[in-house]
């Protein structure tokens, strides 16, 4: 009995210490200030209302453009993840703006979590100063994994981006509703406990592209964030909760590509993301590639997916030149000739889904 009053009094020593190094600490968000000033864009950066200065980087083509994109990196990257895919872009008649987010790069707080908010309100600036710059232009918001979750959630909010179209690159949707349960209360109790530790992924074994020079150098890159303090892993899930609500609200020309040998984002999160995009919204496409890892636009491969974007750029109804559009959950039964086998409306443009949905319906 005695043994047992004692093990009882141990945890509870520990949860009391648990819930007062909770209530001791909490996750650093380092949001935008007050507005002092219109947000303003230079040849090569932003000014944000709170005075935030945002390096910016243009990839312009040889002659006049047919489209611009507004381009925004992924979690510990910065706007230099774009120069191969917008070079290649640009070879295509298309132009390209990126910019260094909050925390990353040489914007300002380099290594502390800015907030979805400020995140959010950025682009929209952005947006409306690339748009201003370039009237008459389709302009395209294009996000990789976090860039696309910021792209997400803005959308979903009053007062969303002006863009014509949206190309998504493998969006963190990993939210907390797939997360395993031990998974959300390591995450809480670290974030409010010991948010100033830093870690970096490399012992999880994780294989982010096939690419391994570009990984190399991204290592060599002092640009790119190595250690990743917790309370910035802890709003990044922030961040992913809310892009992961926003999907059955995207509507419009939006392009959303993942590789089947993805290897950041679980299957379980892609899975139901994909179940949670809106039926009848004939603008959404969805691409996968048999080779293509989570950084999709640097893998050795990328050259194919890159020659997608630039088809679609052009013309969002287009047949994709890699023929590896797949139907969305939604459709993929009305999408198929009801005389081939299962799997046939792979090569079923999205954009004609609506049109195949009605025709499988009249069929007696």
């Amino acid at each position: 009995m005695a043994e047992v009053f004692r093990r009882s009094c141990r945890r509870a020593a520990l949860v009391f210490l648990l819930l007062a190094s909770v209530a001791a600490c909490a996750p650093t968000v380092i949001q935008a200030g007050p507005t002092i000033r219109q947000p303003t864009l230079t040849r090569d950066h932003l000014v944000m209302a709170d005075g935030a200065i945002l390096p910016m980087r243009v990839w312009s083509p040889a002659g006049k453009p047919k489209a611009v994109i507004l381009a925004l990196h992924g979690f510990n990257d910065y706007s230099n993840a774009f120069d191969k895919p917008a070079r290649f872009l640009a070879e295509r008649g298309v132009l390209t703006y990126a910019y260094d987010q909050r925390g990353f790069g040489d914007a300002p707080n380099h290594g502390y979590w800015p907030g979805t908010d400020a995140m959010v309100a950025d682009l929209r600036a952005a947006a409306r100063l690339v748009r201003a710059r370039h009237p008459g232009l389709p302009l395209i918001l294009l996000g990789e994994s976090m860039g696309g979750a910021v792209v997400m959630a803005a959308l979903a909010r009053p007062d969303p981006p002006a863009a014509d179209r949206v190309v998504l690159v493998a969006p963190a949707i990993w939210s907390r509703v797939v997360m395993p349960g031990w998974q959300r209360t390591a995450l809480e109790i670290a974030a409010h406990s010991i948010p100033a530790m830093q870690f970096t992924g490399s012992g999880l074994g994780k294989v982010p592209s096939d690419n391994m020079d570009m990984l190399r150098a991204l290592w060599r890159d002092k640009k790119v964030i190595k250690w990743t303090r917790v309370d910035a892993v802890y709003g990044l899930a922030n961040l992913m909760d809310e892009a992961y609500e926003a999907a059955p609200a995207l509507r419009g020309d939006v392009l959303i590509l993942f590789g089947e040998k993805e290897d950041i984002l679980p299957q379980a999160a892609l899975t139901r993301f994909e179940n949670l995009l809106p039926p009848g919204r004939c603008g959404l496409r969805l691409v996968t590639y048999a080779s293509g890892f989570h950084m999709l636009l640097r893998d050795l491969n990328s050259e194919t997916v890159l020659a997608d974007i630039a088809a679609w750029v052009g013309n969002p109804r287009v047949a994709f030149p890699s023929g590896r559009e797949r139907p969305l959950p939604a459709y993929a039964v009305a999408a198929r000739d009801g005389a081939g086998k299962e799997g046939d409306g792979a090569m079923v443009p999205h954009g004609l889904n609506c049109a195949s949905l009605e025709q499988s319906r009249a069929r007696p």
